[in-house]
């Protein structure tokens, strides 16, 4: 689970490759007031409920089949993708169970890629834009396991043991999580791969680590000031 501020792991949980994701989902704590981005796959009007319960807030897609009658429609004021904010109620029986209280349904179309995104959410005070924003931002979960993977090595593992496995990805969260810790600290304008590069080629400099990035930026100055010969022929 990613915290989107960060975006900073706010909890991770290793299993093996037979477990679905969604059964985890089911002993997770939900935090009151929190917001949840949740994939179109783990929609469940049960689990949704439970986030309404625990008095947190929820952003998911909805499935083609979603059956539902319209409360009342809001207006748009021209949002820019907005399409359509209604104020739902299910109507199938079984969901009308699972979910007996209003959701709000969101239709977006993305500029970007032209198509058409349909959301529920139980978040009645966000603006319609501000809950199709926040389910694109779950990309960044996506993001994040990229960067690991690429930087981080651990697209192959070590070992196949439960423990050699579990142990390479805590200490790839464990190394991210810190890299994250020195940009805050020192106020790094620069991206988490360069303090990686930096970290790493100095690894045995016994030089505090806000002097590695004060010469950098020293060596970034000279370049953008440094003036280019003019060849002639």
């Amino acid at each position: 689970m990613l915290d989107l501020h960060g975006p900073i792991p706010a909890l991770v949980h290793v299993t093996d490759g037979k477990t679905h994701d969604v059964n985890w989902l089911d002993a997770l704590r939900f935090e009151p007031k929190a917001l949840y981005i949740i994939d179109r796959g783990y929609v469940d009007f049960d689990r949704l409920w439970q986030i309404n319960l625990a008095q947190a807030f929820f952003v998911t897609r909805t499935k083609s089949n979603l059956r539902f009658y319209c409360c009342t429609s809001q207006p748009v004021h021209d949002c820019a993708g907005v399409v359509c904010d209604q104020i739902i109620r299910l109507n199938v029986q079984g969901s009308k169970a699972s979910y007996p209280r209003k959701l709000r349904r969101i239709v977006y179309t993305d500029a970007e890629t032209g198509k058409t995104l349909v959301f529920l959410t139980n978040n009645f005070a966000l603006s319609a834009l501000e809950v199709a924003l926040l389910y694109k931002a779950r990309w960044q979960i996506e993001l994040f396991f990229k960067w690991l993977k690429q930087h981080l090595r651990i697209n192959v593992f070590f070992g196949r043991e439960p423990n050699a496995v579990k142990t390479q990805v805590w200490c790839a969260v464990a190394i991210y999580t810190l890299l994250l810790i020195i940009g805050k600290k020192l106020s790094l304008e620069v991206s988490i791969h360069t303090i990686l590069t930096v970290l790493s080629v100095n690894v045995f400099e016994q030089v505090p680590i806000h002097e590695l990035f004060n010469k950098l930026e020293h060596t970034r100055s000279f370049d953008d000031n440094c003036k280019q010969l003019v060849l002639k022929y």
